[in-house]
C-alpha cells in the first residue's frame, strides 16, 4: 500500500485535483488514486477525513490535507530537491511569482471559469460565445500573463514549475473552445497539455458525460 493517497473527483475534471495529481507525478512519488462522486456527496461519507470535505485531498497515514496549493507546497517541502524534482523555482522571486500565478487562477477570473468550465475540456465543448464580462476577463488574463511568457519558452521560468500546469489549464479553457489567444500563449498552453504528467491526467478514463 502506498504511503500517499490522493482523492479526486470521479469525473477527473477538477483543475485543482489535476494540479495535485501533476505534483505527485512530477515528484515521481508512488501513490494511490481514489475517486469520489461529488454529486453523491461522497466526500461527506464517514471515513473521509479532509476537514473541508472537498477534493483534492491528500492522505499520508493519519494526516489529511485538502486544498491544492496546500498539497503542492506540502509535497514540495516533504520531498525536497535534489532527491525529488522541484515543484517551485529555487529563486525566491520566481517562487513568489509561481505562487502569485497559482493564487490568481484560483481566486479570480470567475467569468471564464463559469462560462468555460473544465467539463468543456474533457466532455462536450462550449456552444455559446463568451459574454462581454468574460471577454473583459480574458483580456485581463492575457495582459497579466503575456509578459511572463514573452520569452517564448514553454515554461514560465527556465525550468518547469507547478504553476505551468495550472496556467496551461486556464488557457486551454479558451483555446480548446475556440477563443483566439496570442500565439505565444497558445503554444505555451498546448506544450504543457502534452507534458507527460498532464497527459496522464488527460488520459484517465472518463465516461461520455459527467457523473
Amino acid at each position: 500500500m502506498s504511503e500517499l493517497t490522493l482523492y479526486v473527483d470521479a469525473n477527473y475534471d477538477s483543475p485543482w485535483a489535476m494540479s495535485a495529481f501533476v505534483a505527485l507525478e512530477e515528484k515521481q512519488l508512488p501513490y494511490e488514486l481514489v475517486t469520489r462522486v461529488l454529486s453523491k456527496k461522497e466526500t461527506f461519507a464517514p471515513g473521509y477525513g479532509a476537514r473541508t470535505k472537498k477534493v483534492p485531498a491528500l492522505r499520508r497515514g493519519d494526516f489529511w490535507l485538502a486544498e491544492s496549493m496546500a498539497i503542492t507546497e506540502y509535497l514540495a517541502e516533504s520531498f525536497p530537491f535534489p532527491k525529488h524534482p522541484r515543484l517551485y523555482p529555487e529563486n525566491l522571486e520566481e517562487r513568489a511569482t509561481c505562487r502569485e500565478v497559482q493564487s490568481f487562477l484560483r481566486t479570480d477570473l470567475m467569468a471564464i471559469r463559469q462560462e468555460r468550465p473544465t467539463t468543456t475540456l474533457w466532455f462536450a465543448r462550449a456552444t455559446t460565445p463568451l459574454s462581454a464580462e468574460a471577454e473583459a476577463t480574458v483580456k485581463r488574463l492575457v495582459d497579466a500573463v503575456e509578459p511572463l511568457l514573452a520569452h517564448g519558452r514553454p515554461t514560465l521560468f527556465a525550468s518547469w514549475c507547478i504553476a505551468d500546469a495550472d496556467l496551461a489549464l486556464m488557457l486551454q479553457r479558451l483555446n480548446l473552445n475556440g477563443t483566439a489567444l496570442p500565439p505565444t500563449l497558445r503554444a505555451y498552453a498546448e506544450a504543457n497539455w502534452l507534458r507527460p504528467s498532464v497527459a496522464k491526467w488527460n488520459a484517465l478514463p472518463r465516461g461520455p458525460t459527467p457523473v
